[in-house]
């Protein structure tokens, strides 16, 4: 797969991902990676991002989250799902209760 071709992951990160302005950081992430997609806390103490772009934009989002100080990525899961392509930006979404 080049790392170019665009794709759309969605994530699920446990750990230490809510109260420490994950959601934030993933957009910051997105926004200087060129990434488009949104993120949310889950009831459960999890974060779900829906990541659209390149491999390498994804990949650098993901990285970018894991040298926080403040953030601690015990598991990330994800797969990819359809690209959405009237996606313009990336969001932080309500939380999801």
């Amino acid at each position: 797969m080049s790392g170019r071709e665009l794709l759309r992951k969605r994530l699920v990160f446990r750990g230490r991902v809510q109260g420490v302005g994950f959601r934030w950081r993933a957009r910051a992430a997105a926004h200087n990676a060129g990434a488009t997609g949104w993120v949310r806390n889950n009831y459960d103490g999890s974060v779900t991002m829906e990541l659209q772009g390149s491999d390498t934009q994804i990949d650098r989002v993901v990285q970018s989250l894991g040298h926080d100080r403040y953030i601690r990525i015990d598991s990330l899961e994800a797969r990819t799902i359809p690209v959405d392509p009237e996606e313009r930006g990336f969001e932080t979404r309500d939380d999801f209760w």
